[in-house]
């Protein structure tokens, strides 16, 4: 079951986040006005997990009854197993900030159902879209949104440049409507 982030569940942000196994990374090409990409697997894959965002300092209360913000969790037997935190951004798109599913309830329809609710809200807000950013090193993540017909729209090689160990790009990734 999704439900809309309230005053009453925001207590559940950032439970879906999970760890997640890094297996390679994609290459991406741009020629002739089109990104492409090939996979470099990588001989030994490791664990990787975003940080939580610092709940104490940012202010989710502004995406509860605010139209150019939301966030929607997945409930599982009540317990919050997916979410998904979206705004309005200036160029029309929906921007999906963070989507994550724990690792135990993955592959079982639960990132594309939270999509398919990001959509929704896109079309109810009159928006082109949706785009997000992600690692390169995130190939599961971007083997997902490539099937769902999302395609890369940007790569950024300074985003993570001031953060030496993690040499990584930020690939971004849209759905036009």
């Amino acid at each position: 079951m999704i439900k809309k982030m309230t005053l009453k569940n925001i207590k559940d942000i950032n439970k879906a986040n999970d760890s997640f196994n890094v297996i390679g990374r994609i290459i991406p090409t741009y020629e002739n006005g089109m990104w492409s990409y090939v996979e470099e697997i990588y001989s030994n894959s490791y664990e990787k997990k975003y940080d939580d965002e610092d709940t104490a300092h940012y202010d989710y209360q502004k995406y509860v009854n605010n139209n150019d913000y939301a966030i929607y969790f997945y409930y599982y037997d009540n317990k919050c197993v997916g979410q998904i935190i979206l705004h309005s951004n200036w160029n029309r798109y929906a921007f999906i900030e963070d989507i994550s599913v724990l690792g135990d309830y993955r592959g079982k329809g639960i990132g594309h159902a939270l999509i398919n609710t990001a959509i929704e809200w896109a079309k109810q807000n009159n928006l082109c879209g949706l785009m997000l950013e992600t690692q390169d090193v995130n190939l599961l993540a971007c083997r997902f949104y490539s099937k769902l017909g999302m395609k890369i729209g940007a790569v950024d090689n300074m985003l993570y440049a001031n953060f030496p160990t993690y040499n990584e790009r930020a690939i971004f990734w849209y759905l036009k409507f």
